[in-house]
């Protein structure tokens, strides 16, 4: 039997296994002691995919085209080499329908709260983007946090230009841009790569 790593939040979990076969093996034996307690994985959630460091060579030599991708706790999961080495790597990028649905909800919010100060529009939308920031600005995410920002700012704007007429000759984008730079945090990576989290002396 080969190396094996689980990574479990609540009831979602990731397991990895170095052999296919040990997956099999894991995946079959899952299902049937479930079935003991009348419960039953997810159909659309479980399945088995190659992943790793030789994924990718091991697939172009079956011609089996990219590794697969898979999604865990809100990122997207995908096979990458690093620029600085082209040494295997784990890219996290956040899930496109996740982060529409979130800028969709704060732009709604920002609508419902249009009558309140831009001041007070400012904090509150400040706090909301330090919060989503601090748990997707992992690295390898930048395009999507920029997307995030980019979005939530366009959002915001057209809330304020919804006030009223006078409210409109307000919002043009320099406008936007110091408020930009007054309320909102700069976009960038807060967290290390895993292996570096991970780094510790004993």
């Amino acid at each position: 039997m080969g190396e094996t790593i689980i990574v479990r939040y609540a009831d979602d979990f990731v397991v990895g296994f170095q052999h296919q076969a040990d997956a099999q093996r894991f995946l079959h034996d899952l299902r049937e002691r479930l079935a003991t307690f009348m419960l039953s994985l997810h159909p659309d959630k479980t399945r088995l995919i190659e992943f790793g460091r030789f994924a990718s060579a091991s697939r172009q030599k079956r011609g089996d085209g990219k590794p697969e991708v898979f999604t865990f706790l809100g990122f997207t999961h995908r096979c990458a080499k690093r620029r600085s080495d082209g040494r295997f790597t784990v890219i996290r990028t956040t899930m496109a329908k996740r982060l529409g649905a979130t800028v969709q909800r704060i732009g709604q919010a920002l609508k419902d709260h249009r009558s309140l100060s831009i001041v007070d529009q400012g904090r509150w939308l400040g706090a909301v983007v330090r919060g989503w920031l601090s748990y997707h600005a992992v690295p390898g995410n930048s395009s999507a946090i920029n997307s995030f920002k980019n979005r939530i700012v366009e959002a915001w704007r057209r809330a304020l230009s919804r006030r009223s007429q006078t409210a409109r000759i307000g919002t043009t984008w320099a406008i936007m841009r110091r408020l930009t730079d007054t309320y909102l945090p700069p976009i960038k990576i807060l967290h290390p790569y895993p292996n570096q989290r991970l780094i510790v002396t004993t």
